[in-house]
């Protein structure tokens, strides 16, 4: 297993550029995971842990705490909404406006087939900020600011406002055409002390559709 490109780094943590595709802990069909790296970041038997999640379909910033009392302030951090994250996605059929908010409760629903999370009234609290950043024909480059944790919030908050992420086998309209899930876990912000910040650059799947709406690498 060879440790995914490091972000940032320090005593307490380190945030990794997650490879899309890549799970973040093993499944119950084995296969590797983020987790098999670990013993590579740290030799002390108190960590790594995970700090939060990402799906294994999207890329980007993935924090891991290295100590047992980092982890439950960061933990802390995510769960009081005093984290910053940003994504970056690419829809189709975007937003006619520039700007806006997606503020739908989100639950758990299981099915003979599985589970999915679905806009519910009686689940979890869910908002979601959004901006356009670049457009092209039939498709829309968007920032989101996750102001809630829930899980695949930013996949179904695109998906219910009309207009859902490229190659969502879920909830996308049409998966089998579409290709890898366009969606980059672009930026963390702790506001620890001291800090933890770190930004993605887009993986090799999402370059052309970005570059069509605009988007140009420094």
């Amino acid at each position: 297993m060879i440790v995914p490109p490091i972000l940032f780094r320090d005593i307490h943590f380190v945030v990794l550029d997650k490879p899309a595709g890549l799970p973040v802990h093993p499944g119950p069909r084995g296969g590797e995971s983020i987790e098999d790296c670990f013993s590579l970041l740290s030799k002390r038997k108190d960590g790594p842990w995970l700090a939060h999640r990402l799906d294994t379909d999207t890329a980007g910033c993935l924090v891991v705490a290295l100590r047992k009392t980092p982890l439950i302030q960061a933990q802390a951090c995510f769960a009081e909404g005093r984290a910053s994250k940003t994504y970056w996605a690419v829809v189709g059929d975007g937003p006619e406006a520039e700007t806006g908010v997606v503020d739908r409760p989100l639950a758990k629903h299981v099915t003979q087939d599985g589970w999915a999370m679905r806009a519910d009234p009686k689940g979890q609290p869910a908002h979601t900020e959004w901006r356009v950043l670049g457009r092209a024909p039939g498709l829309a480059w968007v920032e989101l600011r996750l102001l809630t944790g829930r899980t695949h919030q930013a996949r179904v908050h695109c998906a219910v406002a009309g207009w859902p992420i490229l190659g969502d086998p879920v909830y996308g309209p049409q998966p089998s055409a579409a290709g890898r899930l366009q969606l980059l876990a672009r930026s963390i912000l702790l506001p620890l002390d001291p800090p933890v910040s770190a930004t993605a650059q887009p993986p090799a799947h999402m370059i052309d559709a970005l570059r069509a709406c605009g988007y140009r690498p420094i």
